[in-house]
């Protein structure tokens, strides 16, 4: 997949206004890029085996088993640039990192990176069924950004990423909704309607809530790259940070054990 950026002389700016100004007009600098024609999916390499005649080499001890990638419950990461990476390796990216933790948590998910740069909720809404077809168990949604920078009108925003999210929970799939701000020159009213959105929509739906995915990173110049808008690797650790918090009680609520002792009960 191709992602093009346009590069803008920025300055990094230290306050939240600032910074959240540098962020919506990097998202939007970005066009979307062509969507793919399959869902994401992370293929397991075949099991090797043993060359013709010769005997089977020892099996190695016992040890807990890693599921194939096709049998591991998905997390779909559903989003702009802020989730596909945009200016850091595909395994620093905060879904990349966010599966190194879970991993180290012993959760059995596998990570799934949907995001687009560019993409606006009407673009992410077009895109859904490639997201439904690789039947996440859970979406963490970030969209909403590139509409705000546009000055796009608030009532299709909502109603896009309502449909987004009905859709969604109509599939079974828990959503996770993050949140994003806007710069204060866009206006008090247009930016406070903005924030509440994500609010009102979480209450709407009994949503978990990240408030803002970039908490604790934004205006930070070291946790920021060059262009003073994305992420580094070191961000993206502290966004993951974020992401967690509201993950972690869904995928513990949703763990076997407790789905086993609901069905018994």
């Amino acid at each position: 997949m191709k992602i093009r950026s346009d590069h803008f002389p920025l300055t990094v700016c230290l306050t939240t206004g600032c910074f959240a100004a540098l962020v919506i007009i990097g998202l939007l600098g970005c066009d979307p890029s062509t969507t793919p024609a399959s869902p994401p999916s992370t293929t397991a390499g075949s099991r090797p085996q043993p060359a013709s005649g010769k005997p089977h080499p020892p099996t190695p001890p016992a040890s807990k088993p890693t599921p194939y990638a096709e049998d591991r419950p998905k997390i779909v990461a559903f989003g702009d640039s802020l989730t596909a990476g945009l200016g850091v390796a595909p395994d620093q990216t905060y879904p990349a990192q966010l599966q190194k933790r879970l991993d180290a948590l012993g959760q059995p998910y596998l990570v799934l990176n949907a995001g687009v740069s560019g993409d606006t909720s009407a673009g992410g809404l077009r895109r859904l069924s490639w997201v439904l077809a690789g039947n996440p168990r859970v979406v963490i949604l970030e969209l909403g950004g590139n509409d705000g920078l546009r000055g796009l009108g608030l009532v299709d925003t909502r109603s896009h990423l309502d449909t987004i999210i009905r859709q969604l929970k109509q599939a079974g799939v828990q959503v996770i909704l993050a949140g994003m701000k806007l710069p204060p020159n866009y206006g008090e009213e247009y930016t406070s309607k903005f924030e509440a959105m994500y609010i009102e929509l979480a209450q709407v739906h009994s949503l978990p809530l990240i408030p803002f995915l970039l908490e604790g990173v934004g205006g930070e110049k070291s946790l920021n790259q060059a262009d003073g808008i994305h992420p580094t690797a070191e961000g993206y650790r502290m966004v993951v940070e974020n992401v967690l918090k509201s993950l972690l009680p869904v995928l513990n609520e949703r763990s076997p054990a407790k789905t086993d002792m609901k069905k018994s009960a």
